[in-house]
């Protein structure tokens, strides 16, 4: 089943790098799958996943995909890190790139954000949960 969650993961990252919007507050390359606290600020950690069936058909072809972004500035404020925030919701915003992998996209929009205060008190962090509704084709 992780297929899915990597077809997901290919064509937000492919949304998010071709906005330029977006790419004006993060550079594409800061916009990435690695873990941990990033070194490099602002930065968007393109990560975790969890992938639910549907039970919307006796064969289980449809899931539901929830991928996880963590969104990274260097400042005590929330600020800097909202305006990401801001600009991935619309980079998102109705949205149905294609999948690879004989998977098709039936919806695909942001489920939650959260804006949290980083223990350090020296970054602000985000987390996005998108949510994709994913079918076998």
């Amino acid at each position: 089943m992780t297929d899915q969650a990597y077809q997901v993961q290919k064509a937000v990252h492919a949304l998010l790098i071709g906005t330029g919007a977006l790419t004006d507050l993060v550079p594409a390359e800061s916009i990435a799958d690695f873990g941990g606290v990033p070194t490099v600020f602002p930065s968007i950690i393109v990560g975790e996943a969890q992938i639910v069936d549907e039970g919307q058909q006796i064969d289980r072809s449809v899931m539901r995909v929830y991928l996880t972004l963590h969104l990274w500035t260097k400042e005590a404020a929330l600020n800097a890190v909202k305006k990401i925030g801001g600009a991935v919701r619309t980079a998102m915003h109705g949205q149905r790139p294609p999948l690879g992998g004989g998977f098709q996209l039936g919806d695909l929009g942001i489920e939650s954000v959260r804006y949290v205060r980083d223990p350090s008190g020296e970054n602000g962090h985000g987390v996005v949960t998108i949510n994709a509704l994913v079918s076998e084709t």
